[in-house]
């Protein structure tokens, strides 16, 4: 066996709560979330890396009534049940306009917002690639707040962007659902993992 040259940052609790006993949940117990919660949770995984530091990501945070009936009404049938049921719904989205921060977030990187403007189907790309990365970071770090999440992309992104995000010009990429516990039946049982042997090569 391989001997670690150092030993783990964070103790098994923390890494259970994070990885190894968290769940994606498809059903919360009725308590409520404050949408401060998701502003916490954002205030951690900001400091996450992306490339350029772009940091694309924006989140939409949808409590119940009539703003989630019209993002239900885009869900799938499969997921606009429990849509509407959680305790609140964050719309994960890109914003294809993040370059115009880029002289506060990269003042490195003198005229690449200048560079990127006019190269709209690039500024998509990245906007989607590294937003998506951030949202792995907002699941950890909702979890960190002792959150559950259960994230969805079956639903019309171009309905959603139309109807919930034409002001913002964002692009929605996934729907989170979180809540503090799982309601009874809320978890499937949980599938296995490829071990590191089939997914990591050493080339």
């Amino acid at each position: 066996m391989t001997t670690l040259a150092s030993p783990l940052a964070l103790d098994d609790a923390a890494l259970d709560l994070l990885f190894r006993d968290a769940r994606s949940v498809n059903a919360f117990a009725e308590r409520e979330v404050d949408p401060a919660e998701i502003q916490a949770a954002y205030d951690l995984l900001r400091w996450a890396p992306t490339a350029m530091n772009t940091s694309p990501l924006r989140l939409a945070v949808v409590p119940r009534g009539r703003q989630r009936e019209r993002l239900a009404s885009h869900m799938s049938e499969g997921n606009r049940a429990k849509t509407l049921a959680a305790p609140l719904t964050v719309v994960a989205a890109s914003d294809p306009a993040f370059h115009t921060h880029l002289d506060v977030l990269a003042p490195h990187r003198t005229g690449l917002a200048e560079s990127l403007e006019p190269q709209a189907e690039r500024r998509e790309g990245m906007a989607r690639t590294n937003a998506l990365i951030q949202v792995g970071y907002l699941v950890l770090a909702l979890r960190s707040r002792g959150l559950h999440v259960g994230p969805m992309g079956g639903f019309d992104t171009a309905g959603v962007d139309a109807d919930l995000l034409a002001d913002q010009g964002w692009r929605s990429q996934l729907v989170l659902n979180v809540g503090w516990e799982a309601a009874e039946g809320g978890i499937h049982p949980r599938a296995a993992r490829l071990e590191a042997s089939d997914a990591v090569a050493v080339l």
